[in-house]
């Protein structure tokens, strides 16, 4: 996850050989790739943080992958945005395992129903990512993810961050989004997201 990270620390990540980074926001991610985004080979761009309708545009042209795909409107968008640019969207469907009120992603139950719309839109539904309750054990969350995977078909499991990354590979993670255990912690106060 290189959101926030100063732009030493990207290109330091960069001369190691780093080439898959997650960003939060299209708008900080726009000015800090859109410009290094032809003279590197192998970089995979994935957006790891919500995503409103009126940036699908946006997130088609500069990501590789979508990971918060969470509802029907926003795979119809990104939809409608590949197909103005030939070019079939990969997206991960974000569940909310915990149904918590105040966090994206679809609830488990209606999981099938958001992978099947995607489908029928073009869409390249790759797996599911999901992010548990901060106040609860994760590994019922990655398991409960991995079931969900399994019955759909579905191999990549993103899930998994600093802090539990090691539960959720042996969960059957197949992406894990760390930033401070690679980064040390963020430089500088979050700001509110407005894409």
């Amino acid at each position: 996850m290189s959101k926030t990270q100063p732009p030493e620390a990207i290109d330091a990540a960069l001369a190691a050989g780093q080439r898959v980074f997650g960003e939060n926001r299209v708008q900080e991610a726009q000015s800090r790739w859109g410009g290094r985004r032809g003279d590197l080979a192998g970089l995979e761009l994935r957006l790891i943080g919500p995503l409103q309708t009126n940036k699908a545009a946006d997130a088609v042209a500069l990501f590789d992958v979508i990971e918060t795909l969470d509802r029907v409107k926003l795979a119809d968008a990104l939809a409608a945005a590949g197909a103005r640019v030939g070019k079939t969207v990969r997206v991960l469907v974000q569940v909310n395992t915990g149904a918590e009120p105040q966090k994206a992603g679809v609830l488990p139950g209606d999981v099938g129903d958001l992978i099947a719309r995607a489908r029928a839109a073009s869409l390249i539904v790759e797996g599911l990512m999901c992010i548990p309750p901060a106040d609860e054990a994760p590994g019922p969350h990655f398991a409960l993810l991995r079931k969900i995977a399994r019955r759909h078909g579905l191999g990549t499991l993103s899930m998994g961050m600093s802090g539990d990354y090691e539960t959720a590979i042996r969960f059957g993670a197949t992406h894990v989004r760390v930033g401070s255990s690679l980064f040390g912690e963020r430089k500088g106060p979050e700001t509110p997201s407005i894409d």
